[in-house]
């Protein structure tokens, strides 16, 4: 390269020339050489979160006056354009990358460094002036601002993750609401079952789906202790005493999180049960939607060969050969959001039990996983509610139709005339294509009224608790 195009920097392992416009520097630039894996590069959520972490270490830093007021302004300075979504093409450091993260780290000091600089009227590279390691990384290490860093950009895309979850419990109950009426056949086994509503099938989506986000909601506050302060190994090597107790202020008036000191600086740094946690709620989630959806893709199957007790709105043509045809494609996407999920929560799982003595080092791929897993709900949610939920439309005549030829209607018939002749019944009536109630009626078995009040809607559907046995 020319002269012109470049600047020499150093570190310990020798000299190298990093392109001048660069914000990064020379262990950035080794890390891009030494993984070039997926392509794949530090989500934008995270570069502000570990922008974040920088400002909180130099405002501690500065409190504590280990840091010269121009420096710790500049430094901050860096950081709150970062924050905001400016030099983000400047971290160029893959997702798969060396242990703890700390390529990633390196990348983060070296631009923050190199806009400082520029900020106090020096040229990139200057760094006899402001540091990457000495200024920007004083006080830390990548074992702590790392994992500090993770937690502090999950429990903020968990806030519209919680707010979308809501959302979609909020579309079930209406659903429920709508539908409450509407009886249908249950199914066990995938067979004719007792009778129950369009109505409940969907409340019950609807709380599925806010016990999963309970169970999220309770693994994020895990997430709030912070490991900042712990260092390398978790004994605060190179940090005022008062270090710890200063940056964790500034980290909670910055992001506006009930953030807290780490019960143990150690196992803040061994362990990532915290983590695995919010992981495993991921999962358990991710199996509901999954379970929710397979039972809208049954329930709206056909429209002449399937079950057809519900349509799904029509959102795009189905076949590039059939015409005419649509597919449940809005569900077809959850699902396989939804096994991305569960594979994400595998590798984490990996990662989360290989961790070593005083430090895990597989954060960078806990943290690409678990906020992949994340991401993709925030953007697909919103549009699932809108697209498929909220237009879901009942088939009435469907659902009266198969419930009225639905032989378990003769468990009701149990308490009457018990379970061998109810048993009798129910094969007659399959053997000559009869409702239950047609063939009681034309056997004299039961009168129309006790009839009539037996199969009762909320009595089928066991909204009416009235016990019905000898009337």
């Amino acid at each position: 390269m020319s002269n012109n195009t470049v600047r020499r920097e150093r570190d310990s392992l020798g000299a190298r020339d990093v392109p001048k416009n660069a914000y990064y520097g020379i262990q950035t630039l080794r890390a891009v050489e030494n993984f070039p894996v997926s392509g794949i590069m530090a989500r934008p959520e995270f570069i502000n979160a570990y922008a974040m972490v920088k400002k909180a270490a130099a405002l501690a830093n500065l409190e504590i006056g280990w840091l010269e007021p121009y420096v710790a302004e500049a430094i901050v300075s860096a950081c709150d354009e970062i924050a905001a979504g400016k030099l983000h093409d400047q971290f160029v450091v893959d997702d798969f990358q060396a242990g703890a993260g700390t390529s990633f780290n390196m990348n983060v000091n070296e631009v923050i460094a190199n806009r400082a600089l520029e900020l106090v009227g020096k040229r990139k590279g200057d760094y006899s002036t402001i540091h990457p390691n000495d200024h920007v990384n004083m006080s830390q290490s990548t074992n702590d601002t790392y994992p500090t860093a993770m937690r502090l950009c999950v429990l903020i895309i968990a806030q519209d993750l919680l707010d979308n979850l809501e959302l979609l419990r909020r579309a079930f109950t209406r659903k429920g609401m709508e539908y409450q009426k509407i009886l249908k056949s249950g199914r066990t086994h995938l067979m004719d079952a007792l009778p129950v509503t369009l109505g409940q099938e969907f409340m019950a989506y609807s709380v599925a789906i806010k016990k999963s986000r309970d169970q999220l909601k309770g693994a994020l506050k895990l997430l709030e202790e912070m490991p900042m302060g712990a260092t390398a190994v978790g004994t605060g090597a190179n940090t005022h005493p008062d270090y710890q107790r200063m940056v964790v202020k500034h980290l909670r008036s910055i992001t506006n999180l009930n953030l807290i000191e780490s019960e143990d600086p150690r196992e803040a740094l061994q362990s990532r049960l915290c983590v695995s946690s919010v992981s495993s709620a991921m999962r358990n989630l991710a199996l509901e939607l999954i379970r929710i959806s397979n039972d809208l893709r049954l329930m709206n199957s056909g429209p002449t060969t399937g079950l057809a007790e519900i349509k799904l709105p029509e959102t795009q043509p189905g076949s590039s050969i059939m015409p005419g045809k649509v597919n449940p494609v809005m569900v077809e996407c959850m699902d396989m959001i939804s096994f991305q999920i569960v594979g994400n929560d595998v590798a984490v799982a990996m990662a989360v039990q290989a961790g070593q003595f005083e430090l895990n080092v597989m954060n960078p791929v806990m943290v690409h996983n678990l906020l992949e897993s994340m991401v993709l709900l925030n953007n697909y949610l919103p549009v699932f509610v809108e697209k498929c939920i909220s237009g879901i439309e009942a088939n009435e005549d469907k659902c009266k139709s198969y419930l009225e030829k639905n032989p378990s209607l003769a468990t009701f018939l149990q308490p009457h005339i018990g379970y061998e002749k109810a048993a009798l019944v129910a094969k007659e009536a399959m053997k000559r294509h009869m409702s239950i109630r047609d063939l009681v009626l034309e056997k004299g078995i039961m009168t129309k009224a006790e009839v009539d009040s037996i199969f009762d809607w909320e009595y089928l559907s066991g909204e009416q608790k009235v016990d019905k046995r000898h009337k």
